[in-house]
Order: C-alpha cells, then structure tokens, then sequence
C-alpha cells in the first residue's frame, strides 16, 4: 500500500472519492436509527440529527487517526512539510472527502446562515488539505489541524443532547460541557495557535499561494472557533448560572 501511495498521484483522489461515498452511505444508514422524538419534531431536525451523527463519526475517526499519527510516525513532528507516512496521507485524503460531502450535503438540506458559516469553513479546509494532498507536502500540518476533531467529538456529542432534549443539568450533559470547554482550550485554540505561530515562523519555506491561502483559512477558522467558544460558555456555563440564580 505505500508503495502505491507514494506512486500514484490519484491515491489521494481516489480515497477522497471513496470516503465521499462512505459519509453517503453511513448517512442513509442512520435513517433506520433515528430515535422517534427526532422524527416528530421535523423534516429539518431529523436531517441535522443524522448530519451531525456522521460529523460526530468523522470526528472520532480522524480526531483518534490524527494522535495515532504522530505516535507511529514520530519523525512528521520534526518535519510537517516534506516528511509523511501513508498513514497520515490517507487520513487527510479521507478527511476532504467527508468535507466534500457534508458541504454538499449543508448546500442541498440546510440553507440558514449557520450552515453558511460550516460552508466557508470547509470550502478553506478542502482547498488547503487538497493542496497538500495533491503536492504531498505540509501533509504533516494538515494532520496537526485534524487534531481540532478531538474537540469536535464533544461539541458535535453537545448539539445530539441538545436536540434529544436532554437537560442541562443532566449529569451525562454536565460531564460533556466540562470536556467540551476543555478540549476545546487544548485541543482547538491551542492547536490554531500553534499552526497561526508555525506558518509565521516557516513563511519563508511556504510557496505564496499556499501560504497566503493558509493565512486567510487559519484566520477564518480561528475567529469563528472564538466566537463558538464563547457561546457555548455562555449558553453552558454563564446563562446557567444566572438561571440557578433566579430559580
């Protein structure tokens, strides 16, 4: 497999287009699985419950394929321009397919500006990790971004509750936002940080249209991470409070 890998330009393409099909499949899988009280409440929540089941899949597989990355092929860390395993090649291969297709999937279901917000970020997403693949460079970097998904498995587990209805103060709710705002620290701020840190220092070692296309992506990206932190504080912790107050 690596030799087809590190031989074949249309690798990265082909497991694009396969993971396109497969975030396809795993949504009309979902259908069966619906819980009924989603069903009741609409044609629009029942679509979002089962798009945001897939992003919580694509999270947990590439958020976990992203730490594994680094522990088997240590060396990317030293060199996140020229040094990749098939591994992490794959990993962000399969990565724009799934971004492929939830964009698609948004453009077609979900019209509102939420959805419009998602759609730039995965328009930028889909141009830089296209470019990486197609080049097979800053593969590594590209895979340092994935690590955001680790915080996604909760913020995606987070929006799931809120459509089930589950309470607020529900233990299994309270757990949740306390990992959400964690990992999100860590996992997502930290980690924007350090790439917006990592292209200003390697700019010279960037060609400018990758550099500049990174910049104004990791820009957009990382506004809209602070904005969505400070909402969910409010909404999960700040607003809480100001309720148990009143109450």
């Amino acid at each position: 497999m690596a030799d087809i890998a590190n031989n074949s330009e249309i690798f990265g393409p082909v497991a694009s287009g396969l993971s396109f099909v497969a975030f396809a499949v795993i949504h009309f899988l979902l259908r069966p699985l619906t819980p009924n009280s989603v069903l009741k409440s609409g044609t629009q929540t029942t679509w979002k419950w089962r798009n945001i089941c897939n992003s919580l899949v694509h999270s947990i597989l590439t958020g976990t394929w992203a730490i594994l990355s680094f522990y088997w092929h240590p060396k990317m860390a030293e060199d996140l321009i020229g040094t990749h395993s098939t591994s992490s090649l794959l990993l962000v291969s399969v990565s724009i397919g799934y971004f492929i297709y939830d964009f698609i999937d948004m453009l077609l279901n979900h019209r509102k500006r939420s959805s419009y917000e998602l759609m730039i970020h995965h328009f930028f997403v889909i141009i830089c990790f296209g470019l990486s693949v197609l080049t097979r460079q800053y593969i590594g970097y590209a895979v340092v971004a994935l690590l955001v998904e680790v915080n996604s498995i909760f913020l995606h587990t987070r929006q799931l509750m809120i459509i089930k209805g589950v309470p607020r103060q529900h233990s299994g709710y309270r757990l949740n936002s306390l990992l959400n705002i964690g990992t999100f620290l860590i996992f997502r701020i930290l980690t924007l940080g350090w790439m917006t840190r990592w292209l200003v220092i390697h700019r010279d070692q960037v060609p400018f249209f990758a550099y500049t296309t990174g910049s104004i992506g990791l820009a957009v990206i990382v506004l809209m991470s602070i904005v969505l932190f400070f909402r969910i504080l409010d909404a999960d912790f700040i607003s809480k409070k100001v309720r148990n107050k009143k109450e």
